[in-house]
């Protein structure tokens, strides 16, 4: 009797085991299912910081060297540039004809990798989300300060294929117009 209450007492102990076996196997294999969103490498950070420092001191080609060919600007009122030649040249005349000196502070930088976008106009892939605020001379001789919001994506490559930028047009406007 005593050798199968025994055998009886170890056949559970197994069960047991087996079950609490099978539920960490369960778990890791949820553990290896790919997020929607993660955090990306805090590589595009830097990419991010020095493109700004870059425009800061007016090096345009230092500034585009993460930009891809294909490159597309568009910002929150809908205006866009498409392509890299176009955006070194709009950059190019911006900095040397409109704004003689333009700084950045404040910044906060976040890279996520978007790997099951939520709707139809998530683009899946690295992007850089920034939150910075930009002081601006014009040659007018009016400055501006604002906070802006920059979303940089990054193709296959690791270039900036697209960037979004959030920002308030009326002060930019304001400060480009000639003091009367």
């Amino acid at each position: 009797m005593w050798k199968i209450f025994y055998f009886s007492f170890c056949l559970i102990l197994f069960s047991c085991n087996t079950a609490q076996q099978k539920e960490v196997t369960d778990d890791q294999a949820e553990s290896t299912e790919v997020p929607a969103v993660e955090f990306a490498d805090a590589k595009y950070i830097e990419i991010g910081k020095a493109t700004l420092a870059a425009l800061s001191a007016n090096d345009i080609p230092k500034y585009m060297e993460p930009y891809a060919d294909n490159a597309i600007i568009r910002w929150n009122n809908g205006d866009s540039i498409t392509g890299k030649a176009a955006i070194t040249e709009y950059w190019s005349s911006r900095r040397g004809d409109v704004l003689t000196s333009v700084s950045f502070q404040n910044d906060i930088w976040l890279p996520v990798k978007v790997n099951t976008p939520t709707n139809e106009f998530h683009t899946p892939g690295v992007w850089l989300l920034s939150w910075y605020q930009v002081n601006a001379t014009y040659s007018t001789g009016n400055s501006m300060t604002q906070w802006v919001h920059t979303g940089y994506h990054f193709n296959e490559s690791d270039k900036i294929d697209l960037t979004i930028q959030y920002l308030d047009r009326e002060s930019i406007n304001k400060a480009s117009m000639p003091v009367n």
